[in-house]
């Protein structure tokens, strides 16, 4: 039988290699690198996307845990998302479930539960720690806390430009290379994001892409 192929992402070093050292042991899996950020992660499947299987965190500097699932799964629906994280707020575990990972588990996990986990999210099923099945179900039981964590926010509207500007940001790349891209001065580009900052009354890339995404402006 082949082995599963598994990459880790944590900006964490220690956690990260306290992950791996969990699994290492395990003859059917084969964990092919660490990456330590979402970017990072999204710059090898570039290189090679021949992977089974992806745990990652969810809180990352550059690109974190949920916006990385969100481009996983569309750019590379064969791969599983595990959530391995120490978070387990009612806010994650709905943005990641949306975002569309596979399960969601807590890193205190021991060794052979991650392994199941692993093997059971590769047959076609699910994982989550027994308290994030809890929180799952009261946020499925309840619609109302799913309502006010998606807050009801006001309509927004983007200019077309600044749409194109957003979309290009939300793949995590740079002012330049949207400027490039776009056919604009690296100025105006920043003008553009300032402008989208302001509208959708946030400070950084990540809260814009994210509060777009719940606009469906992406």
């Amino acid at each position: 039988m082949s082995k599963i192929k598994l990459a880790i992402v944590d900006d964490n070093t220690f956690l990260a290699r306290a992950v791996r050292e969990k699994l290492v042991h395990f003859e059917n899996l084969d964990i092919k690198y660490m990456a330590f950020n979402g970017s990072e992660l999204l710059a090898a499947l570039e290189k090679n996307h021949n992977l089974d299987l992806v745990l990652l965190d969810i809180e990352m500097p550059i690109l974190d845990g949920i916006e990385t699932v969100h481009i996983v799964k569309r750019k590379y629906p064969h791969i599983k998302v595990l959530m391995l994280t120490v978070f387990d707020n009612d806010e994650n575990i709905f943005n990641a479930i949306q975002a569309g990972a596979d399960g969601y588990l807590l890193k205190e996990i021991e060794g052979q539960k991650l392994h199941n986990a692993i093997v059971e999210i590769i047959g076609g099923g699910a994982a989550m720690s027994p308290s994030i099945a809890v929180k799952t179900l009261k946020l499925l039981r309840y619609p109302e806390k799913q309502k006010a964590l998606s807050t009801q926010e006001e309509d927004i509207l983007l200019s077309s430009r600044e749409k194109e500007v957003l979309e290009q940001l939300a793949e995590g790349l740079s002012y330049t290379v949207i400027a490039k891209n776009l056919f604009l001065s690296p100025s105006t580009v920043r003008k553009h994001i300032e402008n989208i900052y302001k509208k959708l009354q946030v400070h950084n890339k990540l809260e814009a892409v994210q509060k777009a995404r719940r606009q469906n402006l992406l």
